[in-house]
């Protein structure tokens, strides 16, 4: 891929990829100065091509995702958006779900909120000491009144790829659908919703999918048909009922649509096509195992889960002996002109078992615009850093 060094170097792409291609913005800025209508709320011919355009794009986003019906392809602000719709719709009272302690706050706190209401029960399985959950665990926390599995598919603290292909067969095979969250693996890791028995995927367009903020969505197996709607609204279609219309996509979308979000989703779609998720994925993967070899060599930094890195997304973890990660954090920052993550990552239980909490940890995560002189800055400042540190 083209070289599109950023300043200040930045190491954050696993909270927002940065920056986006210009290519994808540029063509978005285009499209929607021609189209930026209401699609589906008019008979003129703009509102017509804007429709037109939303269902390509989620005949895109279908086959991007191996799905095999477009109308199941519902639009959302994001990941978490996602996320809450399905579990709106997807949860009764009395029902008992399954996840794991490697999730993002997007899932825990759903869940945790339903189960101070009082609706539901919740179990939630360990991850072994590489960072992974063993599906034998999630099938044996199963109990007859599990209505649904939630699992992250790549850890947002860890970058662990868990086995969703194995489990969806499992929980396929148990009649218990499985909700993926894939806010991190969507757009480096090849996913198949038909194949591996997911009954929903939520993704966020603006991590690897390399979209714009604020257009993400939730991916629906052709089976799932009792997911109810949690919003209320405009669809263009039916207005006279006074019943929100239960035909997909509308049953879970209401109001209008972000058409820029959609447009912008669409071209980074057709860039990640022509680059192949596959190339891009290696490339980041080459970077994570320099920037893992080098710190590894320096004193006085403690890496996590990344002895292999097999089944990884390109992130890592790591700590300076003795120095608050925030602190190490803002001389990243301040002195070196390096953006990282620092903290929790939004993602409690994962630093509880680590042994990292309350403080959490430093995250690099690598973008598809990070060079490796990007990698020698890091590591030349880590180790300036561990040393004063040590020195300390």
């Amino acid at each position: 891929m083209k070289d599109m060094p950023a300043r200040p170097v930045y190491l954050d792409n696993a909270a927002t990829t940065f920056p986006k291609p210009a290519s994808v913005l540029g063509k978005a800025i285009a499209t929607y100065r021609r189209i930026g209508v209401s699609p589906g709320r008019g008979g003129y011919d703009l509102a017509a091509e804007a429709e037109e355009f939303v269902r390509e794009t989620r005949r895109k986003v279908a086959h991007f995702f191996g799905s095999s019906d477009p109308d199941r392809v519902i639009f959302t602000g994001n990941a978490t958006d996602a996320l809450n719709i399905a579990f709106q719709g997807l949860l009764h009272p009395g029902d008992h779900v399954v996840s794991t302690r490697l999730e993002h706050n997007s899932v825990l706190r759903p869940l945790y909120h339903l189960r101070q209401k009082g609706i539901i029960e919740y179990d939630l399985v360990r991850f072994d000491g590489k960072g992974f959950v063993d599906p034998a665990d999630i099938i044996a926390a199963i109990r007859p009144d599990t209505k649904l599995v939630v699992v992250t598919h790549a850890s947002n603290v860890l970058g662990t790829v868990q086995p969703v292909r194995e489990i969806g067969r499992s929980c396929a095979e148990r009649g218990v659908p499985l909700l993926v969250d894939a806010a991190q693996s969507a757009g480096v890791v090849p996913i198949d919703v038909d194949d591996w028995h997911v009954a929903a995927l939520a993704f966020t367009g603006h991590k690897s999918m390399l979209a714009p903020t604020g257009i993400g969505g939730l991916v629906l197996a052709r089976q799932v048909e009792n997911i109810e709607s949690s919003r209320f609204g405009g669809t263009g279609i039916n207005s006279a009922s006074p019943v929100h219309t239960r035909d997909f996509p509308y049953r879970l979308e209401a109001g209008t649509l972000n058409l820029l979000g959609i447009i912008g989703l669409s071209g980074s779609l057709d860039y990640l096509e022509e680059a192949g998720i596959e190339a891009v994925h290696a490339r980041e993967m080459e970077l994570l195992g320099k920037l893992r070899e080098g710190l590894s060599l320096i004193t006085g930094i403690d890496l996590y889960s990344v002895e292999d890195l097999s089944d990884h997304v390109a992130l890592l973890t790591a700590n300076v002996r003795g120095m608050d990660p925030h602190d190490a954090g803002a001389i990243l920052d301040g002195d070196f002109n390096i953006a990282v993550r620092v903290g929790l990552h939004c993602a409690p239980l994962v630093h509880e078992d680590l042994g990292t909490a309350p403080q959490g940890t430093i995250r690099f995560s690598i973008g598809p615009f990070n060079t490796t002189r990007h990698i020698d800055l890091v590591l030349k400042a880590m180790k300036e850093i561990a040393r004063h540190a040590g020195e300390g």
